[in-house]
């Protein structure tokens, strides 16, 4: 009887070794899919459509009815097409969702013991983890119901049939033995079979991870669906390799075009900026940047922010080139940026597209100089016509009222004071027209500069003397270095440059009426690094205006009422000769103005660059 009882427990032994060989058959081929899951990274990424076709061919041959992968909340990510009818997915417990991310091979036995299922993390997937069930054999689930229905059997029968309860046991032993063989060696041949393509996919892929696209994988048509899996990769390397070489191929094309576009746009030096439909920054050159009102901008901040933020004066002209219908659109802005008032003139043009949405690149060209030197042009060529049609009939006027005076005064004896009065009237009003013509005339034809190398510290210091004198009520600084500063320059101009500018200055300062402070001027030589001399000229008056502050450098413009006008012109003309320029500025105290006269340093071994292109940076 024991023997008996020992035959069915090995029998029931045998179905529980057949079930854990299946087990661990279900746990391998699901750790091998796991692996080649984790191996095709790049098509999960890129192509799903071919992950999923992976997906589905491996599962189908492996053998499982139900393929997913799934997250760590049960949610199904990819699902594979085992051919199964409705095949069914149980949530695992978060419990085996820890085992499995330890890396410790889980099998789990569902519907009532009817199916097993693996569930395996994989490595390179981000919170993925692959799902597989397979039925369990039949044979196995009843086998255990059998052989009790056996034991039962054979105890009725025990007393009447012991030779036939010994027959049922030793078959029993010899069906386990040979279903365990059996199982063991389909086992070793299905996964010989199974193993022998897969490494060498494995061994393939490998190298095309280390980057050789040009590796193939040998095909043997017995393999069956092996065989086409290694067909389809060898398709993936050759359309992999082709794909990459045309990548390479355009994003060597591109770098180009794009050096190509940075070295234009950084050599134009009119500022260009891209938009895009809703009025944000997509590139812009240096010159751009310097229109900036942030000292510390740069191209990486600027960037992707709106027009309106950046250049605000841009706002009402991109909003006209929105509503017009012509592809390029041109106005004229005034600019102020750091003190200096510059008028540019923009070009907005559409770029050509096929999207919905348009883009725009804005041109600004400074024209400041150019219609400051028109407007010069013509204000000097009306003032030689003045000077000639006025300046020949005041020399008869003044004689002719002088002689009227003195042959004719003694016999006047009624309203003899009126007759003198007239009389000194019109010399003294001749006087001041020949005054306003000499204006004229030194305006029209400022004398060439004759340049020779002299010292800037001693002219201006000469100038800054009289200066101190004619005025003692004004507090004069100097700022002048005790080296000599030499250069090339005509000094009786550069004098009269600065004596009108420092004049201008005293004017300020008497032209205020709401302040006790005392009047204060600066003067300030130095040399910048950019080899240029600058004078500066601060006060603490009344300063200049805002809004169309350089229109003080055209003649005639004034914001004194006794004024002509021809002073400031007078003095950029000077500069402008000597290859220089003049700024009118702030003072640095907060009230006033400054004044910067610059020109460049001409002398044996240096060669300054033109001081009309120095920038506001090189202010002092």
């Amino acid at each position: 009887m024991q023997d008996v009882r020992g035959f069915v427990l090995n029998t029931a032994e045998a179905a529980r070794l057949f079930r854990e060989s299946q087990c661990r058959s279900l746990l391998q081929e699901s750790r091998l899919l796991a692996s080649d899951l984790d191996r095709i990274r790049t098509f999960y990424d890129n192509d799903r459509d071919k992950f999923r076709e992976f997906f589905s061919g491996r599962s189908r041959i492996l053998g499982f009815t139900t393929s997913v992968l799934m997250s760590r909340d049960g949610e199904v990510q990819e699902r594979a097409d085992t051919g199964t009818p409705d095949p069914r997915v149980v949530t695992p417990e978060s419990t085996d969702f820890d085992d499995a991310k330890k890396n410790e091979p889980l099998c789990l036995v569902l519907d009532e013991g009817r199916t097993f299922v693996a569930l395996r993390e994989l490595a390179n997937i981000e919170n993925a983890f692959l799902y597989v069930a397979r039925p369990v054999d039949p044979f196995a689930v009843d086998f255990p119901a059998q052989a009790a229905s056996l034991i039962a059997l054979y105890e009725a029968f025990d007393a009447h049939r012991r030779n036939i309860q010994i027959a049922f046991a030793t078959m029993y032993v010899l069906l386990a033995l040979v279903m365990l063989l059996s199982a063991t060696w389909l086992g070793l041949s299905f996964a010989s079979r199974l193993v022998s393509p897969i490494r060498r996919l494995i061994a393939a892929t490998d190298q095309v991870s280390s980057g050789n696209l040009y590796v193939q994988v040998p095909v043997h048509r017995s393999e069956g669906d092996l065989a086409h899996l290694g067909e389809t990769f060898n398709k993936m390397t050759s359309e992999l390799r082709l794909q990459q070489n045309r990548l390479i191929a355009a994003s060597n094309l591109i770098d180009e075009r794009r050096l190509f576009t940075e070295a234009v746009l950084s050599g134009v030096p009119a500022a260009v900026i891209g938009l895009n439909q809703a009025g944000n920054v997509t590139v812009l050159n240096p010159s751009a940047m310097k229109l900036l009102d942030s000292v510390d901008a740069s191209p990486e901040t600027v960037i992707g922010r709106q027009i309106g933020e950046v250049i605000p004066e841009l706002v009402p002209t991109l909003a006209e080139a929105r509503d017009a219908r012509q592809r390029l659109l041109q106005s004229q802005i005034t600019m102020l940026r750091n003190g200096r008032e510059r008028i540019f003139n923009v070009r907005v043009s559409t770029e050509p597209s096929s999207h919905v949405e348009q883009s725009y690149v804005v041109t600004l060209d400074d024209i400041t100089d150019l219609v400051s030197a028109q407007r010069t042009s013509a204000w000097a060529d009306v003032a030689r016509r003045i000077a000639h049609e006025i300046k020949n009939p005041l020399t008869p006027i003044q004689l002719s009222a002088e002689r009227i005076k003195r042959k004719y005064g003694k016999l006047i004896t009624v309203d003899r004071e009126i007759f003198d009065q007239c009389t000194d009237t019109i010399v003294r009003q001749v006087d001041d027209i020949k005054r306003m013509v000499d204006e004229f005339s030194s305006f029209a034809r400022t004398p060439k500069p004759r340049l020779e190398e002299e010292d800037v510290t001693v002219t201006a210091k000469q100038v800054l003397f009289l200066m101190k004198v004619g005025h003692p009520e004004v507090e004069f600084v100097e700022e002048i270095p005790e080296e000599p500063l030499r250069a090339k320059f005509d000094r009786r101009l550069l004098s009269q440059a600065l004596t009108n500018i420092i004049k201008n200055a005293t004017e300020g300062l008497a032209a205020r009426s709401d302040s006790d402070e005392p009047g204060r001027i600066k003067v300030h030589v130095h040399e910048s690094p950019a080899n240029v001399v600058s004078i500066e000229v601060s006060d603490n008056g009344v300063g200049f205006p805002t809004e169309n502050r350089q229109r003080l450098l055209e003649p005639y413009m004034t914001t004194r009422s006794e004024g002509t006008g021809l002073g400031l012109p007078i003095v950029a003309k000077i500069l402008e000769d000597h290859g220089g320029g003049i700024e009118l500025l702030d003072a640095e105290w907060g009230r006033g103005a400054r004044v910067r006269l610059y020109f460049p340093i001409q002398r044996e071994g240096v060669t300054a660059a033109a001081a009309s292109h120095s920038s506001p940076s090189e202010k002092a």
